[in-house]
């Protein structure tokens, strides 16, 4: 029992998704994993090209000062670490989107990164290498790429650890100083040199993981800010009619692999210009504010709108719509009937609702995949056909589309 749990903890904190059938946010995250891994792969591309061209240009300026032996053998094992990055980069490049669920791998690929440069750090000149400087380039990738703050800063202490095990190993002689040309050979082992030298690259590596964080956190505020106008509708606060067609698509492909049903609910306010025309308008808004959150409680029992791939849309006017792919109540995937209780449920917690000591009821319209269509349109067409039956019926009623004689005239 334990070891069960604590596999899943491992799997749940490695891969993307770990359900045997992932759901719409399952697959938006895995889709966004991937994207990132690939985002890393092709900046990784920028960087190799960047240092080819340094290197090539180097070598031509350091054969002036040194015979082509000495050169061939300083530049050996910084050329065997750049061919180890074209190498497993282009791994990566040929597999990320196959082993895009792995949640980790991108700390892993720049952790592997980093390792790089301590090995061109070391055999540069240690404590005089320059190269040490990439590593905030690579906390910059980390600031961008990764989905949270806290990565950039693991991958700045990680890095300041490298470099710092290099420089203070050298200085305590536990490892051999490789000498480099226009370098003093033995500040290496100056106390006061490497100290102030190394309290300088953890300032800049501090300093880059500080800003990166910083700026890309505004970024992507700014970015989810203007992503939630799009997605959510500005009175209600639930999704737009834009998102609802989105999830609607992804989830009738997983409830036609699965062989499940899937329910589409079309919610009218009963008589709402009547409201409007005696409460005012002001109060109409309050009303499809407190609509919406009984719809929203009604499908949503525990609170927790993540967990669920139920969803609640504001349709247009006073007219909402509901995704009802799930129900943790139910032992499986809910059925047609399900959906109409669920339906007579809001039509009940819709009518407990008041602004101005004042109530409405609500007509629902309940269409199934693929009993009523197995296409979007078709299943919207159904449920506002089943709608339509309701309000003719005299409203705060919910109605199945095989159960309206217009549907099944149809």
């Amino acid at each position: 029992m334990w070891f069960s749990r604590m596999r899943k903890r491992v799997e749940r904190a490695l891969i993307v998704s770990w359900r045997e059938q992932p759901t719409r946010s399952d697959i938006e995250a895995l889709q966004a994993n991937v994207r990132r891994v690939g985002l890393v792969v092709n900046v990784r591309w920028i960087l190799i090209g960047v240092l080819v061209l340094y290197s090539l240009l180097a070598a031509s300026a350091y054969v002036t000062r040194m015979g082509l032996p000495e050169l061939i053998r300083l530049m050996t094992i910084p050329a065997l670490s750049l061919g180890f990055v074209v190498l497993y980069n282009t791994f990566y490049a040929v597999n990320y989107r196959r082993l895009g669920n792995i949640a980790v791998w991108n700390n892993l690929q720049l952790a592997l990164d980093a390792i790089v440069v301590t090995v061109l750090v070391y055999f540069s000149g240690g404590v005089n290498s320059w190269f040490w400087s990439m590593y905030a380039l690579f906390i910059l990738e980390a600031a961008f790429i990764l989905p949270h703050p806290r990565a950039a800063w693991l991958h700045a202490a990680f890095s300041m650890a490298l470099v710092g095990v290099v420089e203070w190993t050298e200085f305590m002689g536990w490892l051999p100083h490789v000498a480099i040309p226009f370098a003093a050979s033995d500040v290496h082992g100056d106390f006061v040199f490497v100290s102030v030298r190394y309290l300088w690259q953890v300032a800049v590596l501090a300093g880059t993981a500080g800003v990166a964080t910083r700026l890309v956190g505004e970024f992507r505020r700014e970015l989810g800010s203007r992503r939630s106008m799009a997605l959510l509708d500005e009175l209600t606060g639930l999704y737009s009619r834009t998102y609802f067609t989105r999830a609607l698509a992804s989830e009738l492909k997983r409830a036609e692999r699965d062989g499940r049903e899937l329910h589409v609910l079309l919610v009218d306010v009963d008589r709402f210009g009547e409201f409007n025309n005696r409460f005012g308008y002001d109060n109409g808004d309050a009303m499809l504010v407190e609509v919406a959150r009984a719809i929203a409680a009604t499908i949503t029992p525990t609170g927790d709108e993540v967990a669920t791939t139920n969803v609640a849309c504001r349709f247009g006017g006073e007219e909402f719509a509901v995704l009802y792919a799930e129900d943790e109540r139910l032992d499986g995937a809910p059925l047609s009937a399900d959906a109409v209780g669920l339906a007579a449920q809001m039509c009940a917690a819709v009518s407990a609702a008041s602004v101005a000591d004042a109530s409405v009821t609500v007509s629902v319209g309940v269409a199934t995949f693929p009993l009523d269509g197995r296409i979007a349109a078709d299943l919207i067409d159904a449920a506002d056909v089943a709608l339509g039956c309701a309000a003719a019926e005299g409203g705060n009623r919910a109605v199945a589309a095989a159960d309206c004689t217009p549907a099944t005239e149809v």
